[in-house]
C-alpha cells in the first residue's frame, strides 16, 4: 500500500509496513581495559540488545535501536524484545507516525506484559529499543536526522507524542503546548548556532575507577591540551582513594575547569552527605547518583546538605514519574536523561518539558555503546525547542566504541556537531555486529 501522509510538516511518499523484527545480543569486552569501571560496576562489558525493524519499503529502509547493558543480563533484554514482537510486526508506518502516543502506549502498556515491568526495568528498556528504532525509521523516511525531525514538528505534534498519564499534576498537555509556543522566539538562531558551533560536552574518559594514577595523569594532561572545560571522575569505592584521585585530577586540570563526581549509587544517604564533606574541598559542580536511583527523598536530603554542590541523577531513573517526583521535591539540580533507560523518544520529550518548566538544566548521560550517538539528537533538540539555554548544560562524552556505528558522533572543540545523516545515528556496522555477537562472534568464541 502506498499513500501520502503528513508528518513533521512534510509530505512523504511512499509508506510501508513493518515486516520483521530481529534482535542481536552484542557485547564488547571493555572489562579487558577497565573502561567504564566504577564503584558499582568494576568490570563492565558494554553491551546492546540491538534491534532492527525491517519494512517492505521499496528502498529497503530499516529502523535501528538498542537497549544498553553492561554484559551479563543482556540476553534478558533481548528476550524481552522478542516478547514485544507480536505488537510490532504488521503495523503500517502511516498509523505509527499518525499517532506516536498510541504506538508508545501499545509498546509500554500491554495488560499482561506490563505486570513484569510496568514502565520500568528490562521490559521497559526493551520497549525503548523498539520505540527508538521506530523513530530512527521515521526520520530516515523523512530524510532528516532525528533532532531536525523533532525540531521541525509543531508544538501540537510534539505534545501529541507524549503520554501525560501520572505527570499531569506537574505538566499538562495544554501547559506543554504553551511552553513550546513561548520558546519559538529565536528558534532559527539557536538551530544555526548548533550547526555552526555544536553542543558543549564533558569528558568522563579521564577518571574510570580502575585506572592507575599515572594513566589518570596522562589522560588529564591530554584533556587539558584538547580543551576540555568539564571533567568527570568516578568515586565511591573508598573515600581515601577518592580524595587522593580527586587531588591528582584537580591538580592536573587546574582550578578553573569544572570537576564532577559520580558515585554510581553506592552510598547510603548519610554516607553520601558525610563523604561529600570531605570531597567538597575539590569544588565539584555536582555529585552524580549519590544514592539509590529510586530514592527521591534521599536525593532531596543530600541536595539540601551538600549545597551549593549540585546533585545529578537520571541514567537509571526508570520513567517519567520518578523524574516528576525528583523535580517536585527539588531533589536534583541536573537532570540526566538516558536515551535507552526511559521509554524511548516519547518519554524523553515529557522529561525535557517538565525540566524546562521547573528551570532545571538537562545534561544527558552517555558514554555507553551508542549512547553518545543517541543523546546528541535529544540535547540539540532540547536547546532549539524546549530548554533553549546552554547555561550549566553539557553532554557526557566518552571517546570509545564510536567506530561501531555507521554515523558516529562528530566532535569539534569539545562540542557535539549536529548529525546530518537521516535517522537516529543508531545503525551499527555489520562487521562489528558479526564480530561481537554473543556468544557466536569471533570476539567471544575463543574465550
Amino acid at each position: 500500500m502506498v499513500r501520502k501522509e503528513q508528518f513533521g510538516n512534510k509530505e512523504i511518499s511512499p509508506v510501508a509496513t513493518i515486516t520483521g523484527l530481529t534482535v542481536r545480543d552484542i557485547r564488547i569486552p571493555t572489562s579487558d581495559s577497565l573502561t567504564g569501571s566504577d564503584a558499582m560496576n568494576p568490570d563492565p562489558d558494554y553491551s546492546a540488545a540491538y534491534v532492527e525493524l525491517q519494512t517492505d519499503h521499496p528502498d529497503g529502509l530499516a529502523g535501528h535501536g538498542l537497549a544498553f547493558t553492561i554484559g551479563r543480563g543482556n540476553e534478558l533484554c533481548a528476550a524481552a524484545v522478542e516478547a514485544w514482537k507480536p505488537f510490532v510486526i504488521g503495523l503500517d508506518l502511516d498509523d505509527i507516525r499518525a499517532d506516536m502516543r498510541a504506538f508508545w502506549r501499545r509498546l509500554t502498556g500491554d495488560s499482561q506484559l506490563r505486570w513484569v515491568g510496568p514502565e520500568k526495568g528490562t521490559v521497559h528498556m526493551a520497549s525503548a529499543a523498539i520505540i527508538n528504532a521506530a523513530w530512527d525509521l521515521l526520520a530516515k523516511l523523512e530524510g532528516k536526522p532525528l533532532w531536525k525531525l523533532l525540531a521541525d514538528m509543531s508544538a501540537e505534534e510534539l505534545v501529541a507524542c507524549i503520554d501525560f498519564t501520572y505527570i499531569s499534576d506537574l505538566m499538562t498537555p495544554e501547559e506543554a503546548v504553551e511552553l513550546l509556543r513561548k520558546k519559538e522566539t529565536g528558534r532559527e538562531a539557536r538551530e544555526q548556532e548548533m550547526l555552526d558551533r555544536g553542543f558543549p560536552a564533558y569528558t568522563t574518559s579521564t577518571g574510570w575507577l580502575g585506572y592507575e594514577d599515572e594513566k589518570i595523569r596522562d589522560l588529564c594532561r591530554q584533556a587539558v591540551e584538547d580543551g576540555w572545560s568539564h571533567v568527570k571522575i568516578k568515586v565511591g569505592a573508598d573515600l581515601q582513594d577518592d580524595i587522593r584521585r580527586s587531588s591528582i585530577i584537580r591538580e592536573m586540570i587546574g582550578p578553573d575547569r569544572e570537576l564532577m563526581f559520580d558515585a554510581n549509587q553506592v552510598w547510603d544517604v548519610a554516607e553520601a552527605i558525610e563523604n561529600m564533606k570531605h570531597l567538597a574541598e575539590f569544588s565539584p559542580l555536582w555529585i552524580e547518583e549519590p544514592t539509590s536511583p529510586d530514592d527521591v527523598l534521599g536525593h532531596a536530603a543530600i541536595a539540601r546538605a551538600v549545597a551549593p554542590i549540585g546533585v545529578a541523577t537520571g541514567e537509571c531513573c526508570q520513567n517519567r514519574v520518578l523524574f516528576k517526583q525528583f523535580l517536585q521535591a527539588e531533589a536534583i539540580q541536573f537532570v540526566q536523561i538516558d536515551s535507552c533507560r526511559l521509554g524511548g523518544v516519547n518519554e524523553v520529550l515529557s522529561v525535557l518539558l517538565m525540566a524546562a518548566k521547573c528551570g532545571v538544566p538537562v545534561c544527558p548521560h552517555a558514554g555507553g555503546i551508542g549512547l553518545c550517538e543517541h543523546v546528541q539528537h535529544l540535547a540539540i533538540f532540547d536547546y532549539i525547542r524546549v530548554g533553549c539555554s546552554l547555561e550549566n548544560r553539557v553532554i557526557e562524552y566518552v571517546d570509545n566504541l564510536h567506530e561501531h556505528f555507521e554515523n558516529p558522533v562528530t566532535m569539534r572543540d569539545c562540542r557535539y556537531l549536529p548529525p546530518q545523516a537521516p535517522g537516529y545515528s543508531t545503525t551499527m556496522v555489520e562487521a562489528s555486529l558479526d564480530h561481537y555477537e554473543f556468544p557466536s562472534g569471533t570476539a567471544w568464541r575463543d574465550r
